[in-house]
C-alpha cells in the first residue's frame, strides 16, 4: 500500500505512458469517467466543470463527466447541462438520498476504464489527477487523495473544531477498519472500472462514511490501495454539519456489523 505520491524527481505529465494494460474497448467508450455528486450546486458547478473540461481536453484521452443531482431544489441540473456540454450526463436521484448514494450510483453507471470521484467544489484541483493516475499505472487498483501525508499541501484549512473532529474520526477508522490509511475523507479518489464495481456494488451507506465503507470493501476483496499526497483547499460553504458528522462515528460500527453478517459478500448493487 502506497502512502505518498511519486517522488520529487518524477515528472507528473499528462502524456505519461501507462505501465498497466487497460482492456480493449469500443471507440464510443470513454477512457475516464468523472463522477460529481451534487446537491444545490448551481453556483459552484459551472466553474468546476469548466476547469475539469479544460484540463481533460488538454490531456487528450476520451472522457465523460457524470453529475449526480441528489434531489436539488435549485437549478443544479440545468446549470450542469449548460456548462458541461455533450461531455456531461446528469443523473437525477429524484429526491435527496445522500452523497454516498449519489457517488455509488455514478460510479456504477460510469463507462470509463478509470473512474474518478471528486466534489462539486473541487477542493482538490483537477490538476492533481496525474498523481493518482501514476499509482494505477503502476498496478494499484485504487488511489485516494490525502491531506494527511508529509507531502500533502493544505492551502486553506478547515475550522479548528472540524479538523479536530476529522482527526478523531480518522483515528477510529484506522483502529476499527482501515489500518494504515490516514485520510479516507478527501473527496478525490480514482478507481479502475473493476475496482469500482467490486467496491461499490455491495456498499450500503448513503451518508458521510460511504468513503470508508467502499475502501473497507476494496481491501476485504484484496484490492491494492495507494494513499497519495495532494493539494487541498477548504471551501467555507461545505455542507457537512456537526450532526451528520457525529452520525458518521456510528456508521463505523455499522460497517463492522455488516461485515460480520456477510452483507458485503453480495454483488447485487444496493439501493439504486
Amino acid at each position: 500500500m502506497g502512502r505518498a505520491g511519486p517522488g520529487p524527481g518524477r515528472r507528473l505529465v499528462l502524456e505519461a505512458r501507462p505501465v498497466r494494460r487497460y482492456r480493449r474497448r469500443p471507440l464510443s467508450t470513454p477512457f475516464l469517467s468523472v463522477v460529481i455528486p451534487a446537491y444545490n450546486e448551481a453556483d459552484r458547478l459551472p466553474p468546476t466543470l469548466a476547469s475539469i473540461r479544460g484540463f481533460l481536453d488538454r490531456w487528450g484521452r476520451t472522457y465523460e463527466i457524470l453529475v449526480v443531482d441528489d434531489g436539488s431544489t435549485d437549478e443544479t441540473a440545468a446549470r450542469a447541462r449548460e456548462a458541461g456540454g455533450p461531455t456531461v450526463t446528469v443523473i437525477a436521484n429524484g429526491r435527496n438520498r445522500g452523497k454516498g448514494h449519489s457517488v455509488r450510483r455514478g460510479m456504477l453507471a460510469a463507462k470509463g476504464d478509470l473512474r474518478l470521484m471528486c466534489d462539486a467544489d473541487l477542493s482538490t484541483p483537477i490538476g492533481e489527477f496525474p498523481r493518482l493516475l501514476a499509482w494505477l499505472d503502476e498496478g494499484h487498483d485504487v488511489a485516494i487523495g490525502s491531506r494527511a501525508l508529509p507531502d500533502s499541501k493544505v492551502e486553506v484549512r478547515q475550522p479548528l473544531y472540524r479538523e479536530s473532529m476529522g482527526r478523531l474520526y480518522n483515528r477510529l477508522v484506522r483502529l476499527l477498519l482501515l489500518s494504515g490509511l490516514h485520510d479516507t475523507q478527501c473527496g478525490f479518489k480514482l478507481f479502475t472500472a473493476s475496482a469500482a464495481r467490486l467496491s461499490f456494488e455491495p456498499a450500503r451507506l448513503d451518508g458521510f462514511s460511504f468513503d470508508v465503507e467502499s475502501l473497507f470493501i476494496a481491501r476485504r476483496r484484496g484490492l491494492k490501495i495507494a494513499e497519495v499526497a495532494v493539494t487541498w483547499r477548504n471551501d467555507a460553504a461545505s455542507r457537512v454539519g456537526m450532526g451528520r458528522g457525529a452520525l458518521a462515528f456510528f456508521d463505523l460500527l455499522r460497517i463492522r456489523v455488516n461485515d460480520l453478517l456477510g452483507r458485503y459478500e453480495a454483488s447485487t448493487p444496493q439501493g439504486l
